[in-house]
């Protein structure tokens, strides 16, 4: 072989491995999926785990590279978020997932930084800290109308306990978390009015913890709800709500009669405390694992929706409770699945802002 020849063999390769990284491509020319977890583990039932599920689950389907990384701090801020999406595009990962409102500030940084590369930011939309959308092409947004995930488990949850009282720990009052528990009062309150129950939710058992890691003041609310003779708690609060569980748990192994709503993914497993016996109650789910899964399958077909906010509601499976609860009569089932056809088609409509509701 010519020396002319082996030089521009030695640039053409070379050329390719630039192209491929540039690309985020990585093993066999697929695309290198990347994501940076937000406060708490990979495992935390909530967000992280349902987001990197989705990934998995486009992982196995397509073959993809993937991987996450974990911010040092224990409450990350932006620049902790900014800090592992800098370590995974070095790495050469060109879509990266992230979950929570907090990475927020971040993608609207990096989105202008890395113009090749492609970011999913589930729960929020990027923004220079006014809250108003700042997209850019590489940018989608994911929200989810947690108020109707709520209305459900408040149905439920009513028709279950029929009397006595509820409760909400929220881990923050951001605009998730809230609609969340404005959805719950009114799934109570609609049950109130026309399933023949009589759930009582009053602001003293309104609660945020003011954290979403903080599993310990988690079980200390809870058991203060429970002692008060709140039969069924919905937390919507991340680790704070892992330590309401522990606290179900402990009072059902007694032989207490005490629920726990799950929130974002169906946290059956977690409540389990004897045999299959769980104190999940059912759970507010919001779809995480099918938009991740979704974004990263629009990306590989070159249909990514670059620069929209994309609303997940029950109109297109984006919210819902459980296929399976073990702990609801089909009776409870049964109507849950006529309320939830209700609102798709618009006879019930539910609320996303306070108005009238506790706080």
């Amino acid at each position: 072989m010519s020396m002319k020849r082996v030089i521009g063999l030695v640039l053409a390769v070379a050329l390719l491995a630039v192209f491929g990284v540039a690309c985020g491509e990585g093993g066999g020319g697929k695309i290198k999926v990347g994501m940076v977890t937000d406060a708490g583990t990979i495992d935390d039932k909530s967000f992280n785990q349902g987001t990197w599920e989705g990934v998995q689950m486009a992982k196995e389907e397509f073959g993809l590279d993937t991987k996450y990384l974990k911010p040092g701090a224990e409450n990350p801020a932006e620049a902790d978020y900014i800090k592992e999406i800098d370590n995974l595009y070095a790495a050469g990962y060109r879509m990266m997932v992230c979950p929570g409102f907090k990475f927020e500030t971040a993608i609207w940084k990096v989105q202008t930084k890395y113009p090749d590369a492609k970011f999913v930011l589930i729960d929020g939309w990027p923004h220079n800290g006014d809250y108003v959308a700042d997209f850019k092409t590489n940018t989608v947004g994911i929200v989810y109308a947690e108020e109707q995930a709520g209305f459900l488990a408040g149905v439920a949850a009513a028709m279950k306990v029929k009397t006595g009282s509820a409760g909400f720990i929220g881990g923050m009052p951001v605009p998730a978390v809230q609609r969340f528990n404005w959805g719950f009062q009114q799934g109570v309150a609609y049950a109130n009015a026309n399933l023949d129950t009589s759930l009582e939710l009053v602001a003293d058992n309104v609660i945020y913890a003011d954290s979403f890691s903080d599993v310990n003041k988690g079980q200390q609310l809870a058991a203060a709800m429970f002692n008060k003779g709140v039969k069924v708690i919905f937390a919507a609060a991340g680790g704070v709500g892992v330590g309401a569980i522990q606290e179900a748990m402990a009072r059902a192994k007694t032989g207490d009669m005490v629920w726990i709503v799950g929130v974002d993914v169906d946290q059956y497993a977690d409540g389990i405390y004897e045999g299959e016996k769980s104190v999940i109650l059912t759970s507010a789910m919001k779809a995480i694992k099918k938009t991740a899964y979704e974004m990263i399958k629009a990306q590989l077909e070159d249909k990514f929706p670059g620069g929209q906010l994309l609303k997940y509601d029950a109109t297109n499976g984006g919210i819902q409770l459980p296929d399976v609860n073990p702990n609801l009569e089909k009776e409870i089932t049964d109507k849950v699945a006529e309320i939830t056809e209700k609102i798709k088609d618009g006879t019930i409509v539910v609320a996303n802002t306070q108005g009238d509701l506790i706080p």
